[in-house]
């Protein structure tokens, strides 16, 4: 009995491919389109990483440099005046947005519940950009794993199948199906772990970088 299995994986070691473009070939359509799922929200993840990494080291710098040739200005309104004209960062933006309003109004009745409105709004068309794909990585986190169990479900019912309609049992005949299954878990695993991972660190960075304009417009209103 022992030598008949050390026979058939020597047989199956031989004849198979296992490797991941073979894997993919051999697989069906239904387990080839989870793969190519699975590789296209992979790689979008990735993607929106790298580009989140790289704007929150952009925006943390800038907004420091910002911060301190605000409070080493002579006025709101000189440092208002030396801004770009199109300022790339957050913390500028809603200055300058909150400035705008401030110098076009004629009237200063009630101005410190009109700018407090102000700030608040221009902090959440910020964090708006900021946050933007987010959501993406928090869908990969959650769905990939479950499509890429879908995927390993329907290549073992495929290798059960082809079990019962060759009637054999042998490594040979079972090995190449689970090996496509466990392919497309692997690959959701692959998709989803970055994915949360990235998530929940973006998700403290733009919670840190709110604080940080918020407490920038607290400390701006007091000197209106």
């Amino acid at each position: 009995m022992e030598a008949d299995i050390s026979t058939q994986a020597v047989g199956l070691a031989s004849s198979a491919d296992f490797s991941l473009m073979n894997l993919f070939i051999r697989a069906d359509i239904i387990v080839k389109s989870v793969i190519v799922l699975l590789i296209v929200c992979s790689i979008y993840s990735w993607a929106v990483i790298i580009e989140k990494l790289r704007l929150f080291k952009k925006i943390n710098q800038s907004s420091e440099e910002f911060e301190k040739k605000f409070w080493n200005s002579k006025s709101a309104e000189s440092m208002y005046n030396s801004l770009p004209a199109n300022p790339e960062d957050p913390m500028a933006l809603v200055f300058k947005d909150a400035m705008q309003n401030l110098l076009k109004r004629k009237s200063k009745t009630d101005l410190n519940t009109r700018m407090t409105t102000m700030l608040e709004t221009g902090i959440e068309k910020q964090m708006s950009k900021i946050s933007k794909g987010f959501i993406f990585l928090a869908t990969v986190g959650s769905t990939a794993p479950f499509i890429g169990l879908f995927g390993t479900v329907w290549g073992i019912m495929n290798s059960f199948q082809s079990i019962a309609i060759s009637r054999n049992t042998s490594l040979a005949i079972v090995a190449p199906g689970i090996a496509e299954a466990l392919f497309a878990t692997a690959l959701g695993l692959l998709a989803a772990i970055p994915a949360v991972i990235a998530y929940n660190k973006f998700n403290y960075d733009s919670a840190k970088y709110s604080q940080r304009l918020e407490n920038f417009s607290k400390r701006f209103l007091t000197i209106i």
